[in-house]
């Protein structure tokens, strides 16, 4: 068994861009940053859920919450998971996403999964399932595990790469192998490239550096 391929990328590559990537390659689905969050200020995807599902695209709707290492707000508590929860709901809601889907906290630490962040992810967890959305985490697949025995309704997208450096990668056809190979057997998703340069010299942009995934379908928000 396959999986559906996807990509993701903080800025929106346009409109023009996103049409020819739908038509021309086979990736199904795609990332799409709410904003303003904690640790993302601001998101061109915002405001183009609409066209893009017109254009047939599936989506991870993603919300960068508090975090532990590297840049971002690092606020990470219980009653701050439950404030980020509400408000991951707000903006899925905002930008057109019906109740039920998906919306994935994006946590961007390796081991080890503190109980303090273990805290904030339960509420956040409980927060969007009150608000009648459904929790994904997109986490390491180091601790996936973990991250799904703490709430078992969570949703995971793990990360697992060979390689943080830019580089250039083959395509189309995109990588779209089972989401299991990711080391956690349960994932529903895999980051499996970072930093991959695409390269499409009929596209609009021709060069696009994004993140490579693969899922159980081709609409990870449902």
């Amino acid at each position: 068994m396959t999986g559906f391929a996807g990509f993701d990328v903080l800025a929106y590559p346009g409109t023009p861009e996103m049409a020819w990537l739908k038509a021309n390659t086979n990736f199904k689905w795609t990332g799409f940053y709410l904003a303003p969050a904690p640790s993302r200020p601001s998101s061109g995807w915002m405001t183009n859920r609409a066209p893009l599902a017109g254009q047939g695209w599936g989506f991870a709707p993603i919300y960068v919450g508090q975090q532990v290492t590297g840049s971002g707000s690092h606020h990470t508590s219980g009653p701050q998971g439950t404030i980020d929860g509400n408000d991951a709901c707000h903006l899925m809601a905002t930008a057109g996403f019906p109740a039920g889907s998906f919306v994935y906290l994006d946590l961007e630490n390796g081991k080890p999964f503190t109980s303090r962040q273990q805290d904030y992810v339960a509420n956040w967890v409980d927060a969007v399932e009150h608000n009648r959305f459904q929790a994904g985490v997109y986490c390491s697949h180091t601790f996936a595990a973990e991250v799904h025995k703490l709430r078992s309704t969570t949703r995971i997208w793990a990360f697992k790469v060979a390689t943080t450096a830019p580089h250039p990668v083959p395509g189309p056809p995109y990588p779209d192998i089972h989401p299991s190979g990711c080391g956690y057997t349960g994932a529903y998703a895999w980051q499996l490239g970072q930093n991959c340069i695409i390269d499409h010299p009929m596209a609009p942009n021709r060069k696009l550096k994004v993140d490579l995934d693969t899922a159980l379908s081709g609409d990870p928000s449902q």
